[in-house]
């Protein structure tokens, strides 16, 4: 007789629990959890005395070694975010395999089963219930978890991004693009929704990294541009760029929180910096540019999210690469926006270029092992590997995308039709362009 739905959660809770009592071992408790999430692929576990099982069948394969005897125990309370931390600390280590082949396996089938496992499904309620407290980005914070990851070492980024030092999602627009090329049609892409339609048109952008945007809609579109930025790492090499090439003048940087700035921009454009605003802020966010953009004007966000509803940020990433982070869901963007009185004019989602640009930046990543070693530690280096798989995972399985958001403060802003955006993405040449693939070239 088959068992009734609440027979079935209660089954689903007694089986869940030897992974939260430690009483046999650590192979056969782990052993009861795996043999229950591993239903697509295939995951080898090798315990600390040596025994070996393999759960589930198929590709994708994995195998997992354990270093000691406590790993279960020190993984079962939050496994979430000791994960991370076990595998940061060489307690977990991949055999014959990277850590981004297991996080396939786990992610893969996590994707599937965490609505049914007691102890994940509860962990994620209890997080999205602290979400407000942990979001509350004012301005001292901000500047805080900025500094946290993007005042690194410049000479970290530059093992791993392009020549640009572009640190965001790329697009990849044709079969065989490079990494370089994926990352110019990225700008491209993002120019030519800005409607760039004249020259001297002031366009703010917030967040503006090392500046590889802002220099380009500088010199190859004559705007005049103010980047700002909250790390001053990222602010001396914008300026030192903007000196060398001449730009200074129509391509300025500041150490400068947007909530500070005054006047009126033609243009607002922000890439990946608003997962750093968290959500009670974002009435505050969007009535600010709303400020800040002129009656005609056009603003472009372009930013992680997530294509299965409103969530919370996972532990690890909180803790080691993001503290205050969060990457939304449309529905707890767009109706804010709606209430600052502006108006959605395009929505577009880019759902595996970000993946594609993850793989590409760890296989660089990795191949500088020993470079990010004599920077930082083995440790470090373990933690960026961790963060740069399980970020393309949680694009290829979790449920991350990116939007990208155009939106005017009047109906009349944009021309009636999309059209433009395609002629001005062929058109704009920026650096880099004659090297692109032919289909995608300037006419």
């Amino acid at each position: 007789m088959a068992n009734s739905p609440q027979e079935r959660v209660f089954i689903q809770c007694i089986e869940a629990l030897p992974f939260q009592i430690w009483v046999w071992g650590d192979l056969l408790m782990l052993g009861l959890f795996l043999s229950r999430l591993i239903r697509q692929g295939t995951l080898t576990v090798i315990d600390s005395k040596g025994r070996r099982r393999t759960y589930g069948a198929g590709s994708p394969r994995a195998s997992l070694r354990l270093a000691d005897s406590r790993v279960v125990w020190d993984m079962m309370w939050n496994p979430e975010l000791r994960l991370g931390e076990l595998f940061m600390d060489g307690r977990i280590v991949p055999e014959q395999c990277s850590i981004v082949d297991v996080l396939d396996v786990l992610m893969l089938n996590l994707e599937q089963a965490r609505h049914h496992i007691a102890l994940i499904e509860t962990g994620r309620a209890l997080r999205r219930l602290l979400r407000p407290l942990r979001q509350r980005n004012h301005a001292a914070s901000a500047k805080a978890n900025v500094h946290h990851h993007y005042d690194l070492s410049g000479q970290l980024y530059d093992l791993f991004l392009d020549q640009d030092k572009q640190y965001s999602c790329a697009y990849f627009s044709a079969p065989g693009e490079t990494l370089e090329e994926a990352q110019v049609g990225k700008k491209r892409h993002i120019a030519a929704k800005l409607n760039l339609d004249r020259e001297d048109l002031d366009v703010l952008d917030i967040g503006s990294g090392w500046g590889g945007l802002a220099l380009d809609l500088a010199r190859d579109c004559g705007a005049r541009v103010l980047g700002c930025t909250l790390s001053d790492e990222q602010l001396k090499v914008a300026r030192a760029r903007s000196n060398k090439a001449g730009l200074s003048e129509r391509a300025k940087f500041g150490l400068i929180d947007y909530r500070a700035l005054d006047g009126q921009f033609d243009r607002i454009v922000s890439v990946g910096m608003f997962e750093h605003v968290g959500v009670p802020q974002y009435p505050e966010f969007f009535a600010k540019t709303r400020d800040l953009l002129k009656d005609d004007g056009v603003m472009v966000l372009h930013f992680i999210g997530r294509s299965d509803g409103p969530g919370s940020t996972n532990p690890w990433i909180r803790k080691y690469i993001f503290p205050g982070g969060y990457t939304p869901a449309l529905s707890e963007v767009l109706p804010v926006i709606e209430n600052s009185r502006l108006i959605v004019s395009d929505i577009e989602v880019l759902r595996l270029h970000y993946a594609e640009t993850l793989k590409e930046w760890r296989k660089r990543f990795v191949a500088r092992h020993d470079e990010v070693v004599k920077l930082y530690d083995e440790r470090f280096f373990r933690m960026w590997e961790f963060y740069l798989a399980g970020s393309e995972m949680g694009f290829r399985r979790d449920g991350l995308v990116v939007y990208q958001i155009q939106v005017i403060k009047q109906i009349d802003a944009l021309p009636m039709t999309r059209d433009y955006m395609v002629d001005d993405e062929r058109r704009i040449k920026f650096a880099g362009t004659d090297h692109m693939p032919h289909q995608i070239r300037a006419a």
